[in-house]
């Protein structure tokens, strides 16, 4: 199942144009928001399995937004892929890899234009994002899979100047400027992926392929992520998390590279979809 976020109404797709309006279509037992579907969430996919697809509505790309928008936690894994790692200019981490948070607020849809904070140097990041489908708390990895509601696209966009700051690294707020997590274009269900667990994903700068990955390379997969995230915090019904992202960032090049005024940036991800932004100057 793909299930998309048209202009704020739980939408079930039928095909990339056109789905099934939730609310209408289960006379108000579910829907119309994305959040409350999360929360219901097996009761959910027992009735879109079985849903009438005979009565549809239109998909406007541009009304898409983010498929999970009020999540209660957004968590960020670096340094998960080991390429990536190097880099960095880091060790392949044995422990749980560095875990920080991107605030609500940087959530957005798929197709967006992004406000470069001044004097920044913004990089790139797309990566894996798994949405919670039922709360998670201790779990063991065998079990992580079934807690998942499904996975979207997501940019980890970075600022590297505030993500590194002070006399303590800031990443949460260096990766929290308004639109720096773009996210979709849809939740894909994990029975509907070729291999959950071993996925292309990658991004484009200008029409330039700059990231290349597979996520059988993760140094943690989703199983293991999930189990030792819910050994520490809760997971919660519709919170995102960030999986990682694959080498070629524009920090880890010589010189470094990083987005400018006017960039195009493509990211996608095998059996999900497409993110595509573009970048302005600050408002």
């Amino acid at each position: 199942m793909k299930l998309a976020n048209v202009a704020g109404r739980a939408t079930v797709l039928v095909s990339d144009v056109e789905g099934i309006d939730v609310e209408k279509a289960s006379d108000g037992v579910f829907g119309p928001d994305l959040p409350s579907i999360y929360a219901d969430w097996e009761a959910f996919r027992s009735w879109a399995s079985s849903a009438s697809t005979r009565s549809t509505v239109p998909v406007p790309r541009d009304e898409l937004a983010a498929p999970s928008p009020e999540p209660r936690q957004i968590l960020a894994i670096g340094l998960n892929y080991a390429e990536h790692a190097a880099e960095s200019g880091f060790d392949v981490p044995d422990t749980l890899p560095p875990t920080f948070t991107k605030f609500v607020s940087a959530l957005s849809g798929p197709d967006t234009t992004v406000a470069l904070p001044d004097g920044g140097r913004t990089d790139w990041e797309v990566e894996l994002v798994v949405v919670i489908g039922r709360t998670a708390r201790r779990i063991p990895s065998a079990d992580a899979w079934a807690h998942v509601a499904g996975v979207t696209v997501g940019q980890d966009l970075s600022e590297r100047i505030t993500q590194t700051s002070g006399p303590a690294a800031q990443f949460s707020l260096g990766k929290s400027f308004a639109g720096f997590a773009p996210t979709g274009p849809w939740l894909v269900t994990p029975d509907e992926l070729p291999n959950r667990d071993d996925l292309a994903l990658g991004g484009r700068v200008n029409g330039e392929t700059v990231q290349d990955g597979r996520t059988r390379d993760l140094i943690f997969p989703v199983p293991a992520l999930i189990s030792a995230l819910s050994h520490v915090v809760t997971l919660y019904p519709g919170d995102l998390i960030f999986t990682g992202t694959p080498a070629g960032v524009g920090h880890g090049r010589t010189p470094p590279r990083y987005l400018a005024l006017g960039d195009r940036l493509d990211s996608w991800i095998e059996g999900v979809g497409e993110l595509h932004q573009k970048f302005t100057g600050a408002a």
